[in-house]
């Protein structure tokens, strides 16, 4: 009688702890939290004990392992892509006058003279690093002087004829800034246009023009490389300063 009473206390125990039920006496699965208003908490993931990967005010994204444990820090974190492989990356690089004034407050001008109808020209490179592969957001502004009379002067001249000028801003990816190549000269980004024109009129001083670009970087030191184009009509004097007077660049780098 003793065998069998011990026998049926064991299995009474085997079925009653298989399965756990917090605010619930009949679990549904090894671990049943009931309550429509139930939560998890684990302190080892607060900002805390991960300060770094929670920083106590945006979300932390937690990660399931192949073992199937919780946590902010999976193995493997910084190589590869792609969900559960990478740290959380949000950081912005913020650059403020970063072409060269000139001697005259000109920029980096693009010549545009009677002989031919447009013209293009690197503004400048701008170095940055991606600690991982990331999108990258680009904004960017610049003053841009125009002139009939060749630039940079210490004066500019307004345009004074019936005919329009475009002006055009655009970046292309260095990837690992070792100098653009024949694939990344196809993809322009942040392209952005301004249109002028006047009769016998105009104001000396500076326009402005804007754009923003997005693209996907691997991990590794790279370059936006600024160009800027001009067109005009036949036999017409054009010459633009880019970013002269006000400019500024911002890098967001994020996954």
């Amino acid at each position: 009688m003793k065998k069998i009473l011990l026998f049926t206390i064991l299995l009474f125990s085997f079925y009653s702890f298989s399965q756990v039920g917090i605010g619930t006496n009949n679990p549904q699965q090894e671990l049943h939290v009931a309550g429509t208003t139930s939560t998890i908490r684990i302190e080892s993931l607060n900002s805390t004990n991960e300060p770094t990967l929670n920083d106590g005010t945006k979300l932390a994204p937690v990660y399931v392992t192949s073992n199937g444990n919780l946590t902010l820090d999976p193995s493997g974190y910084t190589s590869g892509g792609g969900a559960g492989t990478n740290e959380p990356l949000n950081f912005l690089i913020s650059i403020p006058n970063f072409i060269p004034n000139g001697p005259f407050g000109d920029g980096t001008v693009v010549a545009n003279p009677a002989a031919i109808q447009s013209a293009t020209q690197q503004i400048v490179s701008v170095p940055f690093s991606s600690p991982q592969d990331a999108l990258l957001e680009v904004r960017y502004a610049m003053t841009i002087d125009l002139s009939d009379q060749f630039l940079p002067a210490p004066a500019a001249s307004t345009f004074n004829d019936v005919s329009a000028r475009t002006v055009r801003c655009y970046f292309y990816l260095d990837l690992n800034n070792d100098g653009l190549d024949a694939m990344e000269l196809t993809k322009v980004y942040g392209l952005h246009g301004e249109a002028y024109t006047s009769f016998s009129q105009g104001s000396v001083g500076y326009a402005f023009i804007h754009g923003v670009g997005y693209g996907n970087i691997p991990a590794g030191n790279h370059a936006l490389v600024f160009f800027g184009e001009t067109a005009d009509g036949i036999n017409r004097e054009t010459y633009v300063g880019f970013g002269g007077s006000s400019d500024y660049l911002k890098i967001r780098i994020y996954n």
